[in-house]
């Protein structure tokens, strides 16, 4: 039955080496064991209000990117209205400008046709008068042979114009 039950030595002998031990362990060992753990615990809470720290920097910069990124869409938008709003006065001035050169042509060419329209019509009065005079001076040599002749055509035509002067 000894194997059952201790003795009472024995007993006493392990209880005494569990109390040093306990006290050893109290004394260098519990404190060192709890400093590690109160160490690791300061470091995973460090760890963990670092991590909150740059979620927060990262959220802030998103933001900041995200600012950034609205702010350029603003200014893209307002610089391609400008351009647009460039580009049509330009092609409003170009039209502006090409209906002012066009109606300027056609004024010249207008103008241009007009005054070969008078050469024209003078040259052709010119030449008509010529063959006019050349015309009569034939007719009339042919016909006015003698004085009293002449003196007929004469009256007669001095007679039409003073009409043709009294209709004007």
């Amino acid at each position: 039955m000894s194997l059952i039950t201790p003795d009472f030595g024995l007993l006493f002998w392990m209880t005494v080496v569990f109390l040093v031990v306990l006290l050893i362990l109290w004394k260098f060992g519990f404190p060192v064991i709890v400093n590690m753990i109160n160490e690791r615990k300061a470091f995973i809470d460090d760890s963990l209000r670092k991590a909150h720290e740059a979620s927060e920097r990262l959220a802030n910069i998103q933001k900041e990117g995200e600012d950034i990124l609205q702010e350029a869409r603003e200014k893209q938008a307002l610089i391609l209205k400008e351009a647009t709003q460039t580009r049509d006065a330009i092609v409003e001035k170009a039209e502006s400008k090409a209906r002012e050169e066009g109606a300027r042509l056609l004024n010249d060419a207008k103008a241009q046709i007009e005054a070969e329209k008078q050469n024209a019509i003078r040259d052709i009065r010119t030449q008509v008068a010529e063959l006019s005079v050349q015309i009569a001076e034939k007719v009339l040599r042919s016909r006015l042979t003698d004085t009293k002749e002449q003196n007929a055509l004469i009256d007669r035509l001095l007679d039409d114009m003073a009409v043709g002067a009294n209709k004007e």
